[in-house]
């Protein structure tokens, strides 16, 4: 498993089987009831071997279902790596993904996630998917709405949920005519610093894959799994409290009633960015980003995620969430 996950973490699995179709997910079920299904291996740390089958998603494919003059509707297989989707409808100057360039993993596994990143969710152009039922062998349907997405959530993550079903296919939604989104402040930056005039989605796209790279370590030469905690969202009475004791301290309002507070800027304020504990940091640029610098296990990384979560609670009050699945 060293080279299917971007911990870089070491562990073994009871059995191990390539999904290369359809049927090959029904023929696992017989083995094991509930495979670890695996993608892209950039949203998991493994704490210990894993005491089932493992199935790798290699479903690849995409088709257009229909078009009209405003939208076209693609769908993809679930085991299409993310960025490569992105670049492709980019390519194609059909926009709504252009902002969640560079985000690792399999369209496959974003739904679950809900991934996103400046201004944009999966929840925003995702039309429809497929999964296949697990403990039934049958195949679902489900709208946008029936996903029920919310911040980093999905109803496939919900506790009675998680594991029982395999996202077969994804349909993403896109718009032939797109507008702009470039409200996020590192991106306006890099799109003055590069002089850009009459913004495209393809600007869109390389500006966020300059930012992505400049803020983020490339997980081939630093392994990682991107950001390891939520942004935690707390009260608006929380925050004023946080204010007083923190003048500085970002927050961006969801509601009359929460605010979003940024879980880098408190990780950072408790002292964590560039620490190094034996072989697990948080990374000298993101202090959101937990490393592994060579040989750390996954029990390792997770004790140092824990000492994190105790001080940034100690400090400031707020607990903060696993934003990775852990395992």
């Amino acid at each position: 498993m060293l080279s299917l996950n971007t911990f870089a973490v070491d562990q073994c699995a009871d059995a191990f089987m390539m999904l290369k179709k359809y049927s090959d997910i029904l023929d696992a079920v017989q083995v094991e009831s509930r495979p670890f299904i695996l993608g892209g291996g950039s949203n998991i740390l493994l704490t210990k071997d894993i005491d089932r089958l493992v199935v790798k998603n290699e479903l690849y494919g995409k088709k257009i279902l229909q078009e009209d003059d405003r939208n076209i509707w693609v769908q993809f297989q679930s085991g299409e790596n993310w960025h490569e989707v992105v670049r492709w409808c980019v390519h194609q100057g059909w926009g709504g993904v252009e902002n969640l360039s560079l985000i690792p993993g399999t369209i496959g596994a974003a739904p679950i996630q809900n991934i996103g990143a400046y201004g944009v969710e999966l929840k925003d152009v995702m039309s429809a998917l497929e999964a296949v039922d697990l403990t039934t062998g049958h195949v679902e349907s489900f709208e946008n709405v029936d996903c029920q997405f919310g911040y980093r959530d999905s109803f496939f993550k919900q506790a009675e949920q998680k594991g029982k079903y395999f996202i077969q296919n994804v349909t993403l939604k896109l718009d032939k005519k797109p507008a702009i989104n470039a409200t996020y402040a590192d991106i306006e930056k890099k799109i003055k610093e590069k002089s850009i005039n009459n913004l495209s989605i393809s600007d869109i796209h390389q500006v966020v894959i300059e930012v992505r790279q400049q803020k983020l370590p490339d997980p081939h030469k630093l392994a990682n799994a991107g950001s390891f905690f939520k942004n935690p969202i707390i009260t608006v009475t929380e925050f004023d409290r946080l204010k007083t004791l923190n003048h500085e301290a970002p927050g961006f309002i969801l509601d009359a009633a929460t605010v979003k507070v940024p879980a880098g800027w408190l990780i950072d304020k408790a002292g964590w960015k560039g620490r190094r504990i034996g072989q697990v940091g948080c990374y000298e640029r993101q202090a959101l980003v937990l490393v592994n610098h060579g040989g750390a296990s996954g029990a390792e990384i997770w004790a140092v995620a824990q000492l994190v979560q105790q001080d940034v609670l100690e400090k400031f009050g707020i607990p903060l969430e696993p934003e990775i699945n852990i395992w």
